[in-house]
């Protein structure tokens, strides 16, 4: 079982095992950097910043989607956050009980939850944000910051892509078939 390797390894590897396949080789390298900067920036900052708060990137997320949008139903922050409405319930319970995050019916439909920071959620999210983002600037250092614009247009070029093409190329691939069913977060199995 193969340990932690560097990126310049798995690169390596990757291009070894790939070699006469004909394959979008640029565009597996930007797929592939997405997730590893995705996932070596989530780790960083779960272990630190985040970590002297007692928080999972989950929740933050969750805590920034209701400070940023204000009152939201549940539905759009799972949305947001990326995470299943079962997952989110969890988080919310957790928030909830750490007295950051209050959950609300819906005025006018009984079954939509909204949910609000409590102003000790304000309070914390207004003090934790900061440090937050000085770690942002910590994992962007070897940026100028012209380069982390170029870097933000693009990825948001790649969100668009998906945002307003994505579903068409799915019913194309799949012949129209549904999704697998999102289970609490996790991607689905092969």
């Amino acid at each position: 079982m193969p340990g932690h390797r560097s990126i310049t390894e798995a690169e390596k590897l990757a291009a070894a095992k790939l070699g006469g396949i004909a394959i979008r080789r640029e565009q597996m390298a930007a797929v592939a950097n997405i997730y590893r900067a995705a996932s070596a920036v989530r780790q960083h900052l779960e272990n630190s910043v985040l970590r002297g708060s007692d928080l999972t990137w989950t929740a933050f997320v969750v805590l920034w989607v209701v400070w940023v949008w204000g009152e939201s139903e549940t539905r759009h922050v799972a949305e947001e956050a990326g995470i299943s409405k079962g997952t989110l319930t969890g988080v919310v319970r957790t928030l909830e009980s750490r007295g950051l995050l209050r959950r609300d019916g819906h005025p006018s439909d009984g079954r939509l939850v909204l949910l609000r920071l409590t102003p000790e959620g304000e309070e914390f999210m207004a003090r934790v944000f900061p440090a937050f983002n000085e770690e942002e600037a910590f994992v962007t250092a070897g940026l100028s910051d012209a380069e982390c614009r170029r870097l933000a247009e693009g990825l948001r070029s790649v969100v668009l892509q998906v945002e307003e093409h994505g579903e068409e190329r799915r019913q194309s691939l799949l012949g129209g078939a549904e999704p697998a069913p999102r289970r609490s977060g996790r991607r689905p199995r092969a």
